[in-house]
């Protein structure tokens, strides 16, 4: 489980999990040429971001991948963050940890925002860098809130100061005044 800053979190953090993985994505790439053929292919799992029950739905197709022994790189918050700070987490990831047993491998990702942010294209040079924390056993806590907010201080414990606490809407318009 990884924060989310960048379109490029994805390429940079696919190729160095060992082994293969699969990642949830929201549904609308599926129907983009060459892209969604492949993303089927690769075993990723579609998610319908408005809709909770397709979001259950999702949760279930990830069980599966799992259960085929396939990592799930799952990005969290549910979509980027405009500020790199990070959003409130989506509670479905949990949801899929505690029911498949798996340990949680906490990731932050530091740089791929400033490279290239949400709502950019260009990309500027710099230096990124992927920090893989110790596993977590969602077995040792009681329920999912308590998974969640381990997850969260661990990710955000690999965050610069100025990263750190949430964004508040993850809206860089939130706060102006016109």
């Amino acid at each position: 489980m990884t924060n989310h800053v960048s379109n490029l979190d994805p390429p940079i953090q696919m190729p160095i999990i060992p082994g293969r993985t699969s990642v949830m994505v929201k549904k609308e790439l599926f129907k983009t040429p060459i892209l969604g053929p492949a993303m089927r292919l690769a075993s990723l799992v579609p998610v319908d971001r408005g809709n909770r029950e397709a979001g259950i739905d999702a949760v279930r197709a990830a069980k599966e991948v799992v259960h085929k022994g396939i990592s799930m790189l799952i990005y969290v918050e549910g979509k980027r963050s405009f500020d790199g700070k990070m959003l409130p987490f989506k509670k479905g990831p949990f949801y899929l940890a505690m029911e498949c047993g798996a340990p949680v491998v906490p990731v932050t990702i530091v740089g791929t925002h400033y490279a290239m942010p949400k709502r950019r294209f260009a990309l500027k040079p710099g230096v990124v860098k992927v920090i893989f924390h110790p596993a977590i056993e969602p077995k040792d806590f009681g329920t999912r809130e308590e998974l969640m907010e381990k997850v969260r201080t661990v990710i955000e414990s690999g965050l610069p100061e100025e990263y750190r606490g949430s964004s508040e809407t993850g809206n860089p318009d939130s706060g102006r005044r016109v």
